[in-house]
């Protein structure tokens, strides 16, 4: 079968799932014809992306996150009047997709929570069959944890998530750990990179840092002031920042690459990050102690450290304080080998959900006629 991709470019997590799952439909003989990538001017596309994708990238602008003007918070009201302002762009992109579908002529469109792809299927109803895959769709399931209060977010991160699955066929939801799949929304492991099974994990010297916002680098730069002896490693996508940076004798920073932050994953002694999904499911596989900070104002990334805490997958901060490491230790309730197990399970997934799927597009909706 032919797939296509529709990746949202926010972040790293998203653009390593795509290319987990390309490298596992691969092994099974499908192919991956090409890859739709939303981008922000603010984010440049790590080059690690371009070289394992393995598939034509098409680059279309999509609705992204606004920061302050520290980048550092999140803009709920900057990030709804930017977008709504763009909206003439976004329906440019909306005919680009349909030209790429055309061109590809894929059998499978799977949308890595890219609420252009909803919107897309919604209007065009592309003979192909739809997939999402996220652990947003998580957002479904009664076992799903949220934040008390914060209504409005709660409500807005929710309607999200529906926009990017209308009118899916096949909702995965990545989990931290196993749970029942309910209705419509399916269960399943993380997609983690199979570079992560070679690798030995031993207990370094320094602390390995993942920041989605540059601006938290003020916070790690203080902290590393206050203990010179600790060495301190950070990742991060900051736009046209050097490949490396000697901030200070103890602390450097580098631009995201896959192969280096896995290697530095398997030798640091803890992980400290912003409450993404992606980098902490790397540190549970490689048994490693994690602390997330949530994103200020994403209301996302606040679910996501209230699960980690609640399943005792490591501790949360609202700043990154890494002594809390050593002052708050973390009661190990799950072992790595169980969270290995699962997560190779994914190529069994795969086969059924392709044998359950009976894709007959010939009786699919025909497209919308527009304009």
């Amino acid at each position: 079968m032919k797939f296509l991709f529709l990746v949202q470019g926010e972040g790293r997590g998203h653009m390593t799932q795509a290319i987990s799952f390309a490298k596992l439909v691969r092994t099974q003989g499908h192919t991956v014809c090409g890859v739709v990538l939303g981008k922000s001017k603010r984010r440049a596309i790590p080059d690690f992306f371009k070289r394992e994708i393995s598939a034509p990238i098409h680059w279309i602008p999509s609705p992204n996150f606004v920061c302050d003007k520290n980048e550092k918070r999140i803009s709920l009201s900057k990030t709804i009047s930017k977008n709504l302002i763009q909206t003439p762009k976004y329906l440019q992109s909306l005919w680009q997709i349909h030209k790429i579908v055309q061109n590809h002529q894929p059998d499978i469109i799977v949308n890595f929570y890219d609420q252009l792809g909803g919107l897309y299927n919604l209007i065009f109803r592309p003979k192909a069959e739809y997939w999402v895959i996220g652990h947003q769709y998580l957002v479904n399931h009664s076992e799903f944890i949220f934040p008390e209060g914060r209504s409005l977010e709660k409500s807005l991160f929710k309607l999200n998530t529906q926009i990017t699955s209308l009118g899916a066929k096949t909702q995965l939801a990545l989990s931290f750990e196993r749970l029942n799949s309910e209705g419509k929304t399916q269960i399943v492991p993380p997609l983690l990179r199979p570079e992560i099974n070679y690798l030995e994990p031993t207990s370094g010297d320094f602390l390995l840092t993942y920041l989605v916002n540059p601006g938290y680098s003020e916070d790690v730069i203080k902290y590393a002031k206050q203990v010179p002896d600790q060495k301190i490693k950070v990742y991060w996508d900051k736009k046209d920042a050097s490949e490396t940076v000697q901030a200070l004798p103890n602390l450097t920073f580098h631009q995201v690459n896959d192969k280096s932050f896995l290697q530095d994953m398997a030798t640091c002694k803890s992980l400290v990050c912003t409450a993404g999904f992606e980098s902490v499911c790397e540190a549970m596989y490689l048994g490693k102690q994690i602390m997330v900070v949530p994103v200020e104002g994403q209301y996302e990334q606040a679910c996501n450290a209230l699960e980690i805490q609640h399943r005792k997958i490591g501790i949360t901060s609202s700043c990154f304080d890494f002594s809390l490491l050593e002052n708050k230790p973390l009661e190990q309730t799950k072992t790595p080998q169980e969270f290995i197990q699962w997560q190779n399970s994914w190529g069994e997934i795969l086969q059924n959900l392709l044998s359950k799927e009976e894709v007959t597009w010939e009786t699919t909706t025909p497209a919308l006629e527009i304009g």
